[in-house]
């Protein structure tokens, strides 16, 4: 595994907030900036990520009987346990297991000289988030959110874990935040100013609110995403916003760790 990666990973408290579909645009909208981006799907009870890119059945390779080969789709490496386990069953795992295939998936696959690697992480603060947090290396994680209250609630949950854990918490996103219609007006269904509350209580910072795509989950169900990102305008100026965000916030990170790496001299 390439350590110069900057590893993020994007959590959320609630399952059903889009979090994979961030996961797997974020890691478009890098790759089309110029970046190499690998992209693991760590949710083991639910993997989407193989779909969204059109890679469903594919299964993993090895070339030495011990590491794997990622699974390659638009020049973004691949890597979950939808290639290992293709029959569709249900993972009936306990903790242990969980973590054992995390670690494997992360540390036994030949990530080829990346510059990010995203890990979509399943739901809630169990075994996976702890697993990922102690052995990853993260250089920190991103929150994603649906406006109600109910999805602030357990997404808070996680910020105070990663927290916890002393995780950097580099931002959150607001998923399904309003829908545009043909007139150009925007509807906020799920309220609004929730977010931003929110973000100000905790101090962290609100990076975007991302809206409403028929289009997107169309997409992301034929496995089209990749191919149909630009065809959607609004998303990708978005995500562009949030890739320079993140790049700019990296730095700063990485600035603020090599001072603190600088002895000090005295007379």
């Amino acid at each position: 595994m390439n350590t110069n990666a900057e590893i993020i990973a994007v959590a959320s408290g609630k399952g059903g907030v889009g979090k994979s579909t961030v996961s797997s645009n974020l890691a478009i909208a890098l790759s089309k900036s110029g970046s190499r981006v690998g992209l693991l799907d760590a949710d083991i009870y639910g993997p989407s990520i193989p779909r969204m890119f059109g890679v469903s059945g594919q299964s993993v390779t090895s070339n030495d009987g011990k590491s794997f080969e990622p699974i390659e789709s638009n020049g973004i490496q691949l890597m979950s346990i939808g290639f290992v386990q293709t029959n569709n069953d249900a993972m009936i795992w306990r903790g242990p297991m969980l973590s054992q295939a995390i670690n494997q998936l992360l540390f036994q696959t030949n990530w080829n000289d990346l510059d990010y690697l995203i890990i979509d992480l399943p739901p809630g603060t169990g075994d996976a988030q702890l697993t990922i947090s102690q052995k990853a290396n993260l250089t920190g994680t991103i929150l994603v959110t649906t406006p109600q209250n109910i999805s602030l609630i357990d997404v808070e949950k996680s910020l105070i874990a990663f927290r916890k854990l002393d995780i950097e918490v580099l931002g959150l996103i607001e998923n399904m935040s309003y829908f545009t219609d043909d007139s150009g007006k925007d509807h906020y269904i799920f309220g609004t100013g929730n977010i931003e509350d929110f973000s100000e209580k905790h101090g962290v910072e609100l990076i975007s609110n991302l809206p409403i795509l028929p289009d997107l989950a169309k997409y992301s169900d034929d496995g089209r995403l990749f191919d149909e990102f630009e065809n959607l305008p609004m998303l990708s100026e978005k995500y562009q916003d949030i890739t320079d965000y993140l790049k700019a916030r990296i730095s700063d990170i990485d600035k603020t760790d090599s001072l603190e790496t600088i002895p000090v001299v005295t007379e």
